[in-house]
């Protein structure tokens, strides 16, 4: 039971990240700019589009990484990927809440903190 419920959440941290990669990558001047309008003047959208893009790609291999946990039989090999994408996500949730807003914390650092958990449980 555990391990589908620590699947579950590597899921949704995946599309949560291939989420951040769509509006980074390809939707920064509009999605992006609704998202952190409040604290990026409008005008700098357009100006830092290939910096997002670059971070969208970096979330892209997030994404790629807990995907491929998916796809591996070995299960010791598959818990030591596990831990390295979730230790990505949870190391970049907290550097983003530390630097930009807290809230990041709640949305990237923690669920992927949860998931380790869960995983050193197993």
């Amino acid at each position: 039971m555990m391990e589908y419920v620590l699947e579950f959440l590597i899921g949704c941290i995946a599309v949560e990240h291939l989420y951040i990669l769509w509006m980074e990558m390809f939707a920064w001047e509009t999605r992006g700019k609704k998202t952190f309008g409040g604290k990026i003047p409008a005008d700098v959208f357009k100006h830092t589009k290939s910096l997002a893009a670059n971070q969208g790609l970096y979330n892209g291999f997030l994404v790629a990484g807990l995907l491929w946990t998916f796809f591996i039989d070995d299960v010791e090999w598959k818990q030591h990927i596990s831990v390295f994408f979730l230790g990505c996500v949870a190391v970049a949730g907290v550097y983003g809440a530390l630097t930009a807003s807290r809230k990041i914390f709640f949305l990237q650092a923690l669920p992927a903190i949860l998931a380790l958990v869960l995983l050193s449980l197993m």
